[in-house]
């Protein structure tokens, strides 16, 4: 299957009471058969998270399905396989409802 390449980074900018932080940070490279970007701004025009949470959603479940996707196989994903999909069905029609 043709992939689309991305260049994830992830820089921590403040930790947890608040405080600016230089870091850590990770980045890393992703293949994904969807177009993220188109569907990051699908969720966030559906407008039911505030626009960063949507992307974060977005990228984070198209991670995520990708590398349940590759490895279909691995016994890891057994269980929430048939659950996810059925995630992703209703997802997809609220999006197109909305």
């Amino acid at each position: 299957m043709k992939s689309h390449k991305y260049h994830i980074s992830v820089t921590r900018v403040e930790d947890k009471d608040g405080h600016a932080t230089d870091g850590p940070s990770i980045t890393f490279a992703s293949f994904n058969h969807d177009e993220i970007i188109e569907i990051v701004r699908r969720i966030q025009g559906a407008g039911v998270f505030p626009a960063d949470e949507a992307a974060s959603f977005a990228v984070g479940l198209k991670l995520f399905g990708e590398a349940m996707l590759t490895h279909k196989d691995s016994e890891l994903f057994t269980e929430l396989r048939p659950h996810f999909m059925a995630f992703m069905k209703k997802l997809k029609a609220s999006l197109k409802d909305g």
